[in-house]
């Protein structure tokens, strides 16, 4: 049975590391959560360590910039962990090819601008157009304000025909930008997939993020055993399934992309709506909250 809370200092005494998600539980895309802001930074405060883990198919370089224009203060985190990261190393490595059709708007440069050192002995990879391409890396919709995946149909035909393998920067399908929702590079892959199309992900709830999260804590001298973790988010399929399936604790944020489901008071969910529908979904998180805090 799934435990609601009121705070995270409720249950963060076992815990010495968090892996926080962004989109929805520290902001929502324009302005951070202040309340969230302040549980983070008193469990820093208490000695633990704080991974911010996006799915965002960007960069930790460019994450951090923009938390930096946000206002987020360097005491609340220690480190990012981004699919954008994970991708790039896959992308790099010639995963899908070295001549790649990228899909994806231009705030996402920096997956081919910002190459780490260990990686700069690597052959390039050229952009291309999709009908000289030998793979696809997609980072979201050119224009998320406007189209939807089914605009890509008839280009996704072509490229599955071709046997194109498509590198999925983002496993989230949408994220709520305000108030308005806006459809990410996983309702591309999705598409993709049920197409026939070849898709590698790396972000969340798929093996590379968290592999990447242990190798940042490694590089400072940290290790921690699974159950010294626990995994933040409001995305079922991303944050508590790649929780469950690395065997770590997980904190659902009910008032994110879920909100609607559970009654009137997004920062009260209702516990009887909560547990049938988690029940349904098949999905185990230790705990519930209606918004970090």
């Amino acid at each position: 049975m799934t435990q609601l809370i009121a705070s995270l200092a409720e249950i963060s005494a076992p815990y010495d590391v968090l892996y926080c998600d962004l989109w929805g539980c520290l902001h929502n895309g324009k302005a951070l959560f202040p309340e969230a802001v302040a549980a983070l930074q008193a469990f820093r405060a208490k000695g633990g360590t704080v991974v911010l883990m996006t799915n965002a198919p960007r960069t930790r370089h460019s994450v951090k910039k923009r938390l930096d224009q946000m206002g987020l203060p360097e005491d609340a985190y220690d480190a990012i962990a981004a699919s954008g990261d994970a991708t790039q190393v896959a992308m790099l490595q010639g995963a899908a090819g070295r001549k790649l059709w990228h899909l994806g708007p231009g705030k996402d440069e920096d997956l081919f601008a910002i190459i780490p050192d260990w990686l700069q002995d690597q052959p390039p990879i050229e952009r291309v157009e999709l009908d000289e391409a030998e793979g696809i890396i997609c980072t979201g919709p050119f224009d998320e304000f406007n189209e939807t995946p089914e605009d890509y149909r008839g280009r996704f035909l072509s490229a599955k025909t071709r046997g194109l393998k498509m590198l999925c920067a983002n496993p989230d399908l949408m994220v709520d930008f305000g108030e308005t929702r806006i459809p990410c590079a996983g309702a591309l892959a999705e598409l993709y997939a049920e197409m026939g199309g070849e898709v590698l992900q790396f972000g969340k709830p798929f093996p590379p993020i968290y592999d990447l999260a242990r190798s940042i804590l490694a590089e400072k001298g940290l290790s921690y055993e699974p159950d010294a973790v626990l995994a933040i988010g409001d995305g079922v399929r991303t944050d508590i399934r790649g929780a469950q399936a690395e065997g770590i604790d997980a904190l659902f944020v009910t008032g994110g992309l879920e909100a609607t489901r559970f009654g009137a008071d997004v920062a009260a969910p209702d516990a009887g709506l909560l547990d049938s529908w988690l029940a349904s979904e098949d999905l185990h998180p230790r705990y519930a909250i209606g918004r970090l805090r």
